[in-house]
Parts: C-alpha cells; sequence; structure tokens
C-alpha cells in the first residue's frame, strides 16, 4: 500500500506502544505487559483525518538510545539511516504518563536527533487516578512540540493524536534539551565535518555506536575509531555526563508541569499484591497452582467441544463414503485427506484454551512476576533471569521463543536458553499428549477435584520444564565465556486483561495453528494415503486372489474378509514397507510399524503424528464404519498376539518420545537463523534425539 507519511512508534516498553499501534492500523498483534513482546519492527496503515495514509511502524521498546540488545539497537538504526526505506518522516514518542521522569529519557535523546516528534502522553487516565496533575500546555510549550493525552487501551483521544498527525510540520521544531557539543566538542566537530553532517548528537550518537550501524561504510566506521583514539574519547563517561545532563533537564521540566499530590494509589495496591503473588514461599505454591488449574482446564473445558468436532468429522466421512461414487478419488478425499485434518481439527479447543490463559498472564502483569521470581533458580543452572522469558514462551511455540532470544545481551546465556527451549512442551505436543493420555489414563478425579488426565498432562508439562533446567545446567559447563550476564526487569501494575485481546489472541492462535499445520498434514495425508494404499511389485493382486479362494471356500463374515484383507495390503504397502524397514530400531521402545510411519513424517511437525495415525487406521479400517481417531487406536490390536496396541507402556514410551525428540523442521530452521551455524541446530538435533530414544527406552521396558 502506497503511504503519504512514515510514522515511528517509539517509546519505553510496558508503555502500550503496541496497543496504540493496533489502535492506529487495525492489525492484529500480539499485546500484553510481559516484557519483550515487541521483538521485530511491525508495520501497518491508517488514514489521516485529511485523507492521507500514513504507514506506522511500531520499533522495538527501548529506555533509550544506547542499545543494550539486538532489537533494542533496530531504534537508532532506523531513526538515522536517512536512506533507509523505514527513514520516518515523523516519529511518535508514547509516553507513560505515570512514569514521565523515566520515559522522558528516550524522548529528549529522540528530539535531539532533529526529527519531527509528536508526543502520545498514554495512560492518562491511569494517572489522573493516581492524583498525577500535569499542565499539558505548559509541557508542550516547554518541549516545543505537540502533546496529546491519551488512553490507548480505552481509545480514549485517538482522534486527537491523529489529527496532531496530520497537522505535525515536516520541520522538527522542538527545543534542544541539553547542550550536546560540550561533552566532546572535537571530536564532534571533526566527526561533522569529515561526514558532512549538520546535528551534533548524531555525530556523537556514531562515536558511540559506529561499530554496529550497517549504514556506514567500513572506510566510515574506522575513520571514527581512528578519531575517538586521537581525541581519547571515553564511551562509558560520555554516556554518563549526558545523562546526568538529561535527567537535570527532566528534572526541572517536571518541577514547572507536574504535580503529585498523594501516592499511586495503583502502585500502592500493586505493591500489595506483589507482597503475596512474588513471595518467596507463597509465589511458588501460587504459580503452581496456577499452571495445574490451567491444565485441568485444558481437559474440563475442551471436552464437549472436541466431542462435537470430531462427531462432526465422523458424520461428513460416512455421508461421502454413502453419497460419492467408489473409486481412489473418493478413499483419497475421505481416508486421506479429511481424516488427517480431522485428527488435528478436533484439537482446536484445546489451543484455544491454552492461549487464552497465556494471554490472560501477560496481559494483567503476572508473567512479568513469574519471570522476576524464577530468576535466582535460573541463574543456578546457568541461565540470565531473561531466559525466563523464552521459556515460558515455550509453552505456546518454540520458533517465536527462540527468536525472542535475542533481548539477552550474554552470548552464554543465549546459547544456552536457544538450546533448551525446545525441550518445553509447545502447543504442537498438546494434540500427540491428549491423544495418548486419552487412551490409556481414566476420565476421573482423585482427591475429588482432580482429574486423572488433567493431572497425567499436568506432569508432562513439569517434566518438560525440569528436563530444560537440567540440560541447561549440563551445558553450563560445556560452553566456556568470559562474560557475565545481568537481569534488569521492570514490573507493570497489575491491570484488568481485555477481554477482546484474549479472544483475538485465541482466534490468530487457532487459525495460525489450523493453517501452518493444516498444509503441511494435508501434504503429507495425501502422501502417505498414496504410500499406504498402494505396493511395490503385484502384491495387491496377489492378496486379492487369495482373498477371493478364501471367501469362495470359506464361510467367513465379509466384514472380518474385508477387514482381513485391508490389514494385510496395508502392510504390503509402500507405507508399511517402509514402517517394517524402520521396525528393529524401534521395536525396542515398544512401537511398531504402524507408528514407525507416525515417526517418520512427524518430523516436519509434531502434530502430524495425530494425522498420520488417523490416515493410517482409515485405510486400514471399515469404510461404513467410521470412527474416530482415538476409537480406532483403542480398538487397534496386535496382529501377533491379539492384545491392545496402545497399552499404558507404549503410550507412556511414546509420550517420552515426544517429549525430548526435536520434530519440528521450523525449529531447526530458527536457530540455524539465529545462530548462523548448521552445528548448533546438528547439535540440538542429535541431543535430543538421544534423550528421546533413551527416556522412550527406559519408560517402556519399566512399565511393561
Amino acid at each position: 500500500m502506497k503511504a503519504d507519511i512514515r510514522i515511528a512508534l517509539v517509546g519505553n516498553p510496558n508503555t502500550g506502544k503496541s496497543t496504540l499501534f493496533n489502535v492506529l492500523t487495525g492489525l492484529n498483534q500480539k499485546i500484553g505487559n510481559f516484557p519483550g513482546v515487541t521483538v521485530d519492527k511491525k508495520i501497518g496503515y491508517s488514514e489521516l483525518p485529511d485523507g492521507r495514509t500514513a504507514q506506522v511502524i511500531d520499533l522495538p521498546g527501548t529506555y533509550s538510545l544506547y542499545p543494550k540488545s539486538q532489537d533494542e539497537s533496530i531504534v537508532f538504526s532506523v531513526l538515522a539511516d536517512r536512506n533507509s526505506d523505514l527513514n520516518p518522516d515523523l516519529v511518535v514518542v508514547v509516553i507513560d504518563a505515570t512514569n514521565l521522569k523515566r520515559n522522558l529519557l528516550l524522548y529528549t535523546q529522540v528530539a535531539d536527533l532533529k526529527i519531527p516528534v509528536v508526543i502520545a502522553l498514554n495512560m492518562i487516565d491511569m494517572a489522573q487516578k493516581a492524583n498525577i496533575v500535569i499542565d499539558i500546555d505548559a509541557f508542550a510549550q516547554k518541549l516545543g512540540v505537540p502533546v496529546i493525552p491519551i488512553s490507548a487501551r480505552k481509545l480514549e483521544g485517538i482522534e486527537q493524536l491523529k489529527q496532531a498527525l496530520g497537522f505535525a510540520n515536516k520541520v522538527a521544531l522542538q527545543q534542544n534539551s541539553i547542550d550536546i557539543e560540550p561533552i566532546a566538542p572535537a571530536l564532534i566537530n571533526q566527526i561533522k565535518q569529515e561526514l558532512k553532517i549538520d546535528n551534533p548528537y548524531f555525530a556523537l550518537q556514531l562515536a558511540h555506536q559506529h561499530e554496529t550501524l550497517k549504514f556506514l561504510s567500513p572506510a566510515e566506521s574506522d575513520r571514527i575509531e581512528v578519531l575517538e583514539k586521537e581525541h581519547s574519547f571515553h564511551s562509558q563517561k560520555a554516556q554518563a555526563t549526558e545523562t546526568i545532563a538529561r535527567y537535570n533537564f527532566i528534572n526541572d521540566l517536571l518541577y514547572d508541569t507536574v504535580k503529585a499530590t498523594t501516592t499511586a494509589e495503583d502502585e500502592t495496591l500493586s505493591n500489595r499484591i506483589d507482597k503475596v503473588l512474588t513471595h518467596k514461599i507463597f509465589g511458588f505454591v501460587i504459580f503452581l497452582a496456577i499452571l495445574v488449574f490451567i491444565f485441568q482446564s485444558i481437559f474440563a473445558w475442551s471436552a464437549y467441544p472436541m466431542s462435537l468436532i470430531s462427531d462432526g468429522f465422523v458424520w461428513v466421512q460416512a455421508q461421502l463414503h454413502q453419497h460419492l461414487p467408489d473409486g481412489p478419488l473418493t478413499n483419497l478425499l475421505v481416508d486421506g485427506v479429511i481424516a488427517g485434518l480431522s485428527g488435528v481439527m478436533v484439537f482446536i479447543p484445546q489451543i484455544a484454551i491454552l492461549f487464552a490463559f497465556i494471554s490472560i498472564l501477560e496481559d494483567t502483569g503476572y508473567m512479568a512476576r513469574v519471570t522476576f521470581m524464577m530468576d535466582k533458580i535460573m541463574r543456578k543452572v546457568g541461565l540470565n533471569g531473561k531466559s525466563v522469558v523464552p521459556l515460558i514462551g515455550g509453552f505456546a511455540c518454540a520458533v517465536p521463543s527462540i527468536m525472542s532470544t535475542r533481548t539477552i545481551e550474554n552470548w552464554k546465556d543465549r546459547m544456552i536458553t536457544i538450546m533448551v527451549t525446545p525441550l518445553i512442551t509447545c502447543s504442537a505436543r498438546l494434540p500427540v499428549y491428549t491423544l495418548l493420555i486419552s487412551l490409556v489414563v481414566p476420565n476421573k478425579n482423585v482427591w475429588w477435584i482432580f482429574n486423572m488426565q488433567g493431572l497425567a498432562l499436568t506432569a508432562m508439562y513439569f517434566l518438560s520444564l525440569i528436563s530444560a533446567v537440567v540440560v541447561a545446567w549440563v551445558f553450563k559447563y560445556i560452553l566456556k565465556s568470559r562474560e557475565r550476564g545481568y537481569f534488569i526487569m521492570e514490573l507493570p501494575v497489575y491491570r484488568a486483561p481485555r477481554w477482546n485481546n484474549v479472544l483475538l489472541t485465541m482466534y490468530d492462535r487457532a487459525k495460525t495453528f489450523v493453517l501452518q499445520a493444516g498444509k503441511v498434514i494435508i501434504a503429507v495425508s495425501i502422501i502417505l494415503w498414496v504410500l499406504a494404499s498402494y505396493g511395490p511389485g503385484n502384491r495387491f493382486d496377489k492378496i486379492d486372489q487369495k482373498y477371493k479362494q478364501i471367501q469362495a471356500t470359506q464361510k467367513i463374515a465379509p466384514d472380518s474378509l474385508n477387514r482381513m484383507m485391508a490389514s494385510e495390503k496395508l502392510e504390503n504397502s509402500y507405507a508399511g514397507t517402509l514402517g517394517h524397514f524402520i521396525e528393529p530400531a524401534i521395536r525396542p521402545l515398544g512401537f511398531d510399524w504402524k507408528i514407525g510411519i507416525a515417526l517418520v513424517t512427524s518430523f516436519a511437525a509434531r502434530e502430524v503424528f495425530v494425522g498420520t495415525m488417523a490416515t493410517i487406521y482409515s485405510v486400514n479400517g471399515d469404510g461404513e464404519n467410521m470412527q474416530s481417531v482415538q476409537q480406532k487406536m483403542h480398538s487397534a490390536k496386535n496382529t501377533q498376539t491379539g492384545q491392545p496396541v496402545f497399552t499404558l507402556a507404549v503410550a507412556m514410551s511414546l509420550m517420552m518420545f515426544y517429549a525430548f525428540a526435536m520434530q519440528c523442521a521450523s525449529t531447526v530452521a530458527v536457530v540455524y537463523r539465529e545462530t548462523k551455524n548448521w552445528r548448533w541446530p546438528a547439535i540440538q538435533f542429535a541431543y535430543m534425539t538421544v534423550l528421546a530414544y533413551v527416556a522412550s527406552f527406559v519408560t517402556y521396558h519399566l512399565l511393561k
């Protein structure tokens, strides 16, 4: 879409910047109090009152223009690179009205770059509630920029902000916040002359950050390095001098324009809640209770909608078999594509419930407290406190969680976090676990309120956390680094969750799950159906002749004869041949050749296991007796022993395998992208496969 003006949103973390971006653009984006949500820049479009179209860029949250992480470095690069397609015509600095002093540091830095600025004074309703009185006109006059009070959560002041964006000057009119040149006069002047720069603060920033700025040529960067040495420039001392000067300016500004008459009520309430929720004992007890409640709810609340979806697919398959003409295309559609999809679609309610809870925890600010509480434990096993963010995010998906490790400055901490995050139980494992648990764990309550299936699922989640911590502790002694990590986190005030955002998150995640998994599952289902429906040579012809003779000479019920013939054809198909080929390697784990096929096909994505089992047992089943995948697997018998295939030992062994095995091509790809070296995904795949095999082997032989 062509835009008339480009606007960048800049601000500290947790100032409501992403919320404002959603309000302005209408795009669906993850919003929450959880620090680190905005990892990459986001772009959207907004129509201004004068009819112009604005391209809006949501830049990562940062406390200053001096980056502490890879994400924060994006902000200065976008603002400074005049030749970039992302360089804004106008910057909206989003400021938390309840925390002006800290937020204004970033504003003064952006303003001194002399880019046109508009201040969005967000959370003005909370500031008023906290008896913080801001003289908006005096505030704007002293800064020389438009200041618009808004409440992005309540959609208040948005139209006024859009009008201010429409009337914004093309030339920066803001006052200088501090005198820059005395910080390093000779160096700043020489950089300005040699690089043809007219802004002293831009020149000073180049001196600080030239080594990481990609828009500078190597020759320019080398020249700045030489100038630094010639003028004995000390970056940290210069930053300290600048910061002190900026806070002196901010103190004067706030003294003249802001009155806070009483202690902030919400802050006090948050502090009172924190005394309980972050207590060194009760805090962990509450956190564990919340996790148990979530996993119990996933089973209890999803039972009815899952049953509806399952029954719906069974009805559709039966109708199609009844009304479509018999033939390969009908079998491909019903027993291949629809059977594979039904095995995954049925888990949409559980996925939606899981993400609803995660969204509520983030939105209320509780997730940040969990991160704070877990910091001490993480440090003992060699992880940074910031590692908790991707680890908890791993409950949803490992791919964005691994990308969010960019906020971890220490190389060793970041690598360990990347290596252990795929061990956390992600949403892709959920369909596998719930299917297997429903097969072997009774659906009844223990201790009055706890459902046994829910407890089994909870145990798998805790197992993933414990295994990640243990593996991290091992990597702590394998990886060597002299860097020392640190942990700084802001705890936002508690807020009520935005239910429309929770519903939006449920919809988005369910849609993403269906679209991403659905494409793979349809492709795999079609390939699998072909492999399971045809065999090498004339094996199928011989089987047909064999059963014609049996039908003519023996009195066997047609249904039984058809099942026997279908079973023998599946075993002699291409899929059966592949399963038999790998069976010797997986037999010690309790798996037969059919499970082996599912292990191979689910390498691309774990949830494909369910679709594969549905397809295999549909091909093997009676087309006129449609059943759900759970019913088919529950009634599956070992052809040699006559015993059920999915015993407690086999199901638990399978869950152990999926708990530790990589089985996710997307995670392999993102680990390579983040580490820029195939060595790390190769090591990760190898150690997780070994762990999976050993855990599965031990589990099977203990339980059989």
